[in-house]
């Protein structure tokens, strides 16, 4: 699978987009609404924030080295206790992402990543792109849920296609 730096860096500044929209329509929530189980794979709201916030930490880890999730995968839906502790965080992470999308060049993008999936006591290696893919994409479907938990609570999480994306915005 052939992924680009230039792909990178689109999911990139797409990723910072959308959590900029997901937070603003958040910031309206009760924290009775934020934590109300809504039916979704993880619950609530803010559970949904937490988790794919903490794949994200896990996955950058992993891309580039730096630190990973300060909490086990068992404790992923609690990596942030509020929402303006996870709101600060979040920002740093989509920085974090952006500036490794500006940095990553074709070599790194190529050959395998190998890690070792605590959860599944087991080494991995799977395709770079692969695994770039995949971070994007987890990003993508977890956020679909937590629009689907806004959209129920009257609240409008903005456009999510990728086409409508803001030309011309700097996400740094």
């Amino acid at each position: 699978m052939d992924v680009t730096p230039e792909y990178c860096q689109m999911m990139a500044k797409y990723n910072a987009w959308q959590n900029s929209q997901v937070r603003a329509a958040c910031e309206k929530l009760t924290e009775a609404e934020l934590r109300a189980d809504r039916g979704a794979f993880f619950g609530s709201v803010m559970a949904t924030l937490n988790h794919v916030l903490w794949g994200d930490t896990l996955w950058m880890s992993r891309l580039e080295g730096g630190a990973g999730p300060a909490v086990t995968a068992q404790n992923h839906a609690d990596i942030c206790p509020t929402f303006a502790v996870w709101s600060q965080e979040r920002s740093r992470m989509d920085q974090r992402i952006l500036q490794w999308a500006d940095r990553v060049k074709d070599a790194d993008l190529s050959g395998d990543l190998q890690w070792h999936a605590v959860m599944l006591g087991k080494d991995m290696a799977k395709p770079m792109g692969l695994c770039v893919v995949h971070m994007f994409n987890h990003q993508t479907h977890h956020r679909g849920q937590i629009h689907a938990m806004l959209t129920g609570l009257g609240r409008d999480p903005g456009d999510t296609d990728l086409v409508l994306m803001p030309e011309g915005k700097s996400w740094h």
